[in-house]
């Protein structure tokens, strides 16, 4: 009797439902199977699972959502079977049977310009994507962390957890990697980028946001003032790092002018993370002249807004598109995580927890925001 695997798959928008798949008794050489300990929902499930499915939108790869899929890509497991001639980490070590692992949500095709030069890898011309391009249609099926097992491609990016840190922490490995963001502003010189001793604003705490501010204050932002709408994010955001939190204004003037109030002139960087377009106005309007806006939460097409290039040109803002994590820092944040944990209770951002048979109602508590920030589906 075949075994099978059970998946919460979206078969299309709003309709998400627990089916059995084949368990991969073959593995192609380099392939590794996972078996799932933990699968944060995104906010690119949440807009997925709404219908919004435009994603990498400008460019020669954007896509939409060939349903149906298994969604999750921000996994963490134990490597239960590895598929002939053996894998390898990103750092190189082989890896093994019982190995506590994270992969990668993406897989780069290691051909084109963007992949022989030095690119982050989303930028691949023919980039794979767990959870979101990969349809679980086509076999072996199991493309997506809501699942019993992942299966992950061979050339996928994998990493090692280190020894002790919880799951509820290596969970927010690829959100933690986002704020690559952040190290690619301190490379900046000035009027722009992020020093030490700068002023961080976070408009948007969701788990983008979040992470954000926590790295902030770990890099040594002397300020960072998180701003959302909702007060159990900001009561999160504060234990996590943040010296200032404000309530967002239903009058952008009004949330405005409380920043430059705590920072005449407006601050050095702000961090655009509330996952929609109408927040980018107010977010450069919170800058300082020559300051640095990071946009890091519009990654789903939702439309456009109008900017005066006068304004954006007068003021010398530099304003940088973050597409995701690099592959290249997950080990050095997975290091970060690890001597920070005991610390910084990382694990906050964690605050609800479902099992698989329950998928439905995870993603509607992810949905309904509110208190909900992390929302993680256990196998």
């Amino acid at each position: 009797m075949t075994k099978m695997v059970k998946a919460a798959t979206l078969i299309g928008p709003g309709d998400l439902r627990v089916q059995s798949y084949p368990f991969p008794t073959e593995l192609a050489p380099g392939a590794v199977l996972v078996k799932m300990s933990a699968s944060g929902i995104c906010g690119t499930d949440k807009h997925t699972y709404r219908g919004e499915t435009q994603q990498y939108a400008g460019t020669e790869h954007a896509t939409s959502t060939p349903f149906p899929i298994i969604q999750g890509h921000e996994n963490v497991g134990i490597v239960a079977a590895v598929g002939p001639g053996g894998a390898r980490a990103f750092d190189g070590s082989p890896i093994a049977e019982g190995d506590r692992i994270v992969p990668a949500p993406n897989r780069a095709c290691g051909r084109c310009r963007f992949c022989l030069d030095d690119f982050p890898y989303y930028f691949c011309r023919e980039l794979e994507n767990y959870g979101n391009s990969l349809t679980s249609a086509v076999g072996p099926h199991l493309f997506g962390g809501f699942a019993e097992y992942l299966y992950v491609l061979p050339g996928t990016p994998v990493f090692k957890v280190p020894e002790g840190l919880p799951d509820d922490v290596a969970v927010l490995t690829e959100l933690f990697a986002v704020t690559h963001s952040l190290d690619l502003a301190s490379r900046m010189p000035r009027p722009g980028g992020f020093a030490p001793g700068d002023s961080v604003a976070v408009v948007g705490v969701g788990p983008v946001g979040l992470v954000h501010a926590a790295k902030a204050a770990l890099m040594g932002a002397a300020r960072v003032i998180a701003i959302d709408q909702f007060d159990p994010r900001l009561s999160i955001a504060a234990d996590l790092g943040a010296t200032d939190c404000l309530i967002a204004d239903d009058n952008t003037g009004a949330t405005i002018a409380a920043v430059h109030q705590l920072v005449p002139g407006g601050v050095d960087v702000v961090v655009d993370a509330s996952g929609h377009p109408s927040t980018f106005g107010t977010a450069m309007s919170l800058l300082r002249d020559g300051g640095t806006l990071l946009e890091v939460g519009a990654f789903v097409d939702l439309g456009p807004v109008e900017i005066n290039p006068a304004n954006l040109l007068g003021r010398n803002l530099t304003i940088v598109g973050v597409a995701g994590e690099d592959a290249r820092g997950y080990d050095t944040t997975l290091a970060m995580l690890a001597e920070h944990h005991r610390t910084v209770p990382f694990h906050r951002a964690v605050t609800h927890h479902f099992g698989l048979d329950d998928a439905d109602q995870a993603m509607q508590t992810a949905l309904a925001a509110g208190d909900a920030m992390k929302v993680v589906i256990t196998p």
